[in-house]
């Protein structure tokens, strides 16, 4: 079969970034580059014909139009329309596949005749808005798959894409509602979280011929790995530098990608070495891992927003003495290689609806920047290169710290100190301070999931009797607080003495 050709229609001073991103993106997606072949009018090579003419020729040659539409109308012919309005009507009276994607939302200040124009399409088109880049390409992939499906290209979508037999009851509303308050203060969300999770999903592109996808359960499911049992992600910790066992800590974990990346973040954490700052500069008592907390959420997030979900492997985090290990059974797209990730490269994400929600969500901060922040972070912090590699999946290796002289990794902060007591306990002493909510000392140690704070730094730091509650005969007190016990001031002198020895 030929590929399918997509015109690229806009004002292209406007949306020069996005047009060449989406013709890039196109030829590098592993599924849309066997089907599609994008076409920007200003790749043409010279010609004595008339511009008008050339728009209109080439959108007769096209099997879809996918036009950008923004503020700007753009310059208008001797008809007094634009040539991306021509090129509209071009193909819809030639019957065109029309997809249609407005930047912005209706509120927007825009030129009065994109105004009308946007409002003339609506009467005929679905139209998508988009905000981002992220959110750009998560809409053109959902079109085009369901383009493939309907005309029977392919009988099932790529994983993400793909329709699932989970109903809209395995759908956990308050995670949706959640998810939106968020994503609203970090990326300016334009749908309010009072909108119906079916609207939500909607927009974000999670519904197909009203059915869920599987990103949809990915992404807030009851139970995802009831549907997706790879899902999981595997957490082991070692002593020394290879797999052996016994294994001192092995956890599994099951959730939502959110919940995935949270608590995976949160088990590296609590087995690598922190310091624990005074409060000279700030109200708040700074900590420092000894791997900074962003190369390793950008690692996890990585492998889990951009593994293929289709393979039954998991994804697999190994702390070991001297490094961390990070596993995911996926690969790179065709147009990257490995020693690109360390420098400016291009954002092609495996799973489109997968990524955009975790994009809007601050999960993802800038795409196409992950892999080369991750290598200046670590150099800022005087560790070693991460290292990419792929053998039977795609590996990140980051390296944690050495002492000089012995080539040896750095003791563990007050590890040697007070009998048995675990690092989250001795952790949680040393940051709290007075009467503190729970939120609060979680926040110092900069972790996240919540769950995993209260099960393993809260709970046996209450059953150790190291803290103790402010309202200890009403654990659920909306003024609950935490102190240290008399037994935790002496911990936390010892511990304090301990660290100024070292």
């Amino acid at each position: 079969m030929s590929k399918k050709k997509i015109f690229i229609s806009s004002v292209q001073k406007e949306f020069a970034t996005e047009r060449q991103m989406l013709f890039n993106y196109l030829h590098s997606d592993a599924l849309l580059g066997l089907f599609f072949e994008p076409f920007l009018f200003e790749n043409l090579p010279a010609s004595d014909q008339s511009t008008d003419t050339a728009y209109i020729r080439e959108v007769s040659k096209t099997d879809i139009y996918l036009g950008l539409f923004g503020t700007d109308y753009g310059y208008e012919t001797a008809k007094g329309l634009s040539p991306t309005e021509l090129e509209f009507d071009e193909a819809t009276l030639q019957h065109k596949t029309r997809l249609i994607f407005v930047k912005g939302d209706s509120a927007l200040v825009r030129k009065p005749k994109m105004k009308a124009f946007i409002q003339k399409v609506g009467l005929d088109v679905i139209r998508k808005r988009f905000n981002s880049d992220a959110e750009l390409i998560a809409g053109v992939y959902a079109s085009l798959v369901h383009y493939l499906k309907e005309k029977e290209f392919i009988r099932s979508g790529p994983f993400d894409a793909a329709t699932t037999k989970a109903q809209f009851t395995d759908i956990d509303n308050d995670k949706v509602t959640a998810f939106v308050a968020r994503a609203k203060t970090v990326r300016n969300f334009p749908l309010s979280p009072s909108a119906t999770v079916i609207e939500i999903l909607i927009h974000l592109n999670l519904i197909d011929d009203s059915t869920l996808t599987n990103a949809a359960v990915l992404l807030f499911g009851k139970n995802p790995q009831r549907f997706v049992l790879s899902s999981e992600v595997k957490c082991a910790h070692f002593h020394g530098k290879e797999v052996a066992k016994p294994i001192p800590s092995y956890q599994v974990y099951k959730g939502t990608v959110f919940e995935l990346v949270d608590q995976s973040v949160d088990f590296v954490l609590s087995k690598l070495n922190v310091e624990v700052g005074t409060r000279v500069a700030s109200n708040q008592a700074p900590t420092k891992y000894e791997i900074p907390r962003a190369v390793i959420s950008e690692a996890i997030v990585n492998a889990i927003a951009h593994r293929d979900y289709s393979s039954t492997g998991s994804v697999q985090i190994m702390l070991f003495s001297d490094r961390l290990e990070i596993w995911n059974p996926g690969t790179l797209a065709s147009s990257l290689s490995l020693s690109q990730l360390k420098i400016n490269h291009g954002s092609f994400p495996v799973n489109p609806l997968l990524a955009e929600p975790m994009y809007l969500a601050g999960y993802i901060e800038r795409l196409g920047t992950g892999t080369r922040d991750m290598v200046n972070l670590c150099v800022a912090a005087k560790l070693k290169e991460p290292e990419f590699t792929l053998d039977d999946g795609f590996r990140v290796t980051i390296w944690r710290p050495k002492s000089q002289v012995s080539g040896e990794p750095t003791r563990e902060v007050s590890g040697e100190v007070s009998g048995e007591v675990g690092e989250e306990v001795k952790r949680v002493i040393l940051v709290l301070k007075g009467e503190e909510k729970r939120s609060g000392i979680q926040q110092k140690l900069d972790l996240k999931s919540d769950d995993y704070f209260r099960t393993n730094y809260i709970i046996p730091s209450l059953e150790a009797g190291f803290i103790e509650l402010t309202f200890p005969d009403s654990p659920n007190h909306p003024q609950q607080r935490y102190r240290l016990s008399k037994k935790g001031e002496a911990l936390k002198k010892e511990l304090k003495k301990s660290t100024k020895k070292k």
